[in-house]
């Protein structure tokens, strides 16, 4: 059975490179970004743990800061040693407990290299399906990459499309300079 706290500093600093593993370098916020908007209460730095041994396996940055009510999990992930053993479906549960008072949950889908095929974003797709998030139609780009956002309805709705914009464009605007936003962020129209 797993758990769901809050990471403290020095932790934060610890499983950054968890992240650099993970992600493509052009999806991830810089170390001292999260630190600062960390601090700030507009995100929040999250570990899954073993509730016996207290031995993380997994972690998750969620953007919580913004004038609409919903929740963007930025990045999430299970350490490979952990992975296949249904820990990614309980560490998404305790996700979704602890967002239960939001509007709703959304979620960035990036793939910067794939098989060509798109298997892994069909993955991805598949794994936050199960959980009830629903594709957004949202033409925008992070870092370069095309961005498929889902989302899961908890109190709203998922029929965020005509203010998507303005949702994401808000949550990132609380950790970045309005020139690492329009680097980092663009919409297509």
């Amino acid at each position: 059975m797993l758990i769901i706290r809050e990471a403290t500093p020095a932790e934060l600093s610890r499983y950054y490179s968890a992240l650099q593993l993970d992600f493509d370098a052009k999806e991830l916020l810089s170390r001292q970004t999260i630190r600062k908007a960390v601090r700030s209460g507009a995100q929040e730095f999250l570990l899954f743990a073993d509730e016996e041994s207290g031995m993380t396996v997994g972690y998750a940055l969620c953007c919580v800061k913004n004038v609409y009510g919903y929740v963007l999990l930025k990045y999430f992930g299970i350490f490979s040693w952990f992975q296949g053993r249904g820990l990614g479906v309980e560490a998404m549960r305790l996700l979704h407990k602890r967002y239960a008072d939001r509007q709703g949950i959304l979620a960035e889908l990036t793939v910067f290299e794939d098989s060509g095929d798109g298997g892994y974003l069909k993955k991805l797709r598949r794994f936050f399906g199960r959980f009830g998030y629903e594709p957004v139609p949202c033409a925008c780009r992070l870092g370069g990459a095309e961005v498929t956002l889902m989302a899961k309805p908890i109190r709203g709705t998922a029929e965020i499309a005509p203010v998507a914009r303005r949702i994401l464009t808000d949550f990132y605007s609380r950790c970045l300079r309005p020139a690492q936003l329009s680097e980092f962020l663009r919409f297509e129209e």
